[in-house]
């Protein structure tokens, strides 16, 4: 079996903040072979004083000095997947994700988050990590002494070029193409799908989280240096049970993930319900109406994050209650 395919972060091969069908890959894989890519997060303005006596990624303090800030987050990418095009989905099996960095950071500022009105203010706090023991060590917590708080990681980018007619697009919001999901569930063992809009895929990944609640209401998570090892398979569309992907999607060991995005937290609600019905629609002879009401008796939905201008919810199905 060939080794798998390691894309280092680089000046040639990280973009800062944006996503473009015109960007050229970095590198070529046959369909479901694996992808190593290390990725870095952080701003300047995020990075901890020297007294902190935490270790900044070389490579990010260069990208500070060399690369264009088009947009949110540090991206490793693109990859191209040979054969993949427009109607096909993009499998991304999450095989295995390993800690970057000894530190992270959570913070805030104003005009952003979940309650700029309430903090109109700038915090930020660097977390050390322990990657021996997988846990964070917060500075706050029971009697003020701190806390250690366990690690889940996972990558709050991973998207393919959007289509062509939208040009480059900011990695902050997320869009049917993927990107800024920040879904805590897609960890190490899970799957994400997403629709292929152009030859190749093109598929990017960055943004590390350490740890996440549901919401990332304050802006951020555990941002911290991740590299992920991920096996991108092709999906043909077009089938009775694989109709053309156009939204995300994702699973994990145990449930089956919809997705929903838009400003509207309420219509994001309503996306991530449509697709769920559709879904169950799909691999079961239940009508509509009868998905509807399963929905409600048996399908957890969840605010994934309000702090990316397009909000998230997900739809949780558990296996094996239908299917």
């Amino acid at each position: 079996m060939a080794e798998p395919t390691r894309v280092a972060a680089s000046l040639t091969n990280c973009r800062w903040g944006a996503f473009d069908a015109s960007f050229p890959p970095v590198a070529s894989i046959d369909p479901g072979e694996v992808v190593i890519l290390e990725c870095l997060s952080g701003g300047p303005e995020q990075m901890p004083p020297q007294e902190k006596m935490m270790a900044v990624h070389p490579v990010l303090r260069e990208i500070h000095q060399k690369l264009p800030r088009l947009g949110a987050h540090v991206i490793t990418g693109p990859i191209e997947v040979k054969g993949a095009e427009p109607g096909d989905a993009l499998r991304i099996d999450i095989e295995k994700i390993e800690l970057g960095a000894d530190w992270g950071f959570c913070g805030f500022r104003p005009l952003f988050g979940t309650l700029p009105e309430d903090f109109p203010y700038r915090r930020t706090l660097h977390i050390p990590v322990d990657k021996a023991a997988m846990t964070c060590r917060l500075p706050f917590g029971p009697s003020e002494g701190g806390m250690d708080l366990p690690l889940a990681p996972f990558f709050g980018v991973m998207g393919v070029a959007p289509p062509r007619d939208w040009g480059m697009i900011n990695t902050k919001e997320p869009r049917a193409s993927g990107g800024n999901l920040d879904n805590k569930e897609l960890t190490e063992g899970s799957t994400l799908y997403l629709p292929v809009f152009n030859e190749g895929a093109l598929f990017s990944a960055g943004d590390g989280h350490g740890v996440q609640g549901d919401g990332e209401v304050c802006i951020n998570a555990l941002e911290i240096c991740l590299t992920g090892h991920f096996r991108l398979s092709l999906v043909k569309g077009g089938g009775s049970r694989d109709p053309v992907l156009k939204f995300p999607r994702a699973e994990t060991r145990t449930h089956y993930i919809t997705m929903g995005l838009n400003e509207d937290l309420d219509l994001a609600m309503k996306q991530a319900l449509r697709e769920m019905i559709a879904f169950i629609c799909s691999r079961t002879n239940l009508s509509d109406a009868d998905a509807y009401q399963f929905c409600s008796l048996a399908v957890d939905f969840r605010v994934t994050q309000t702090v990316n201008g397009e909000k998230g919810v997900h739809g949780m199905l558990r296996k094996g209650l239908l299917f």
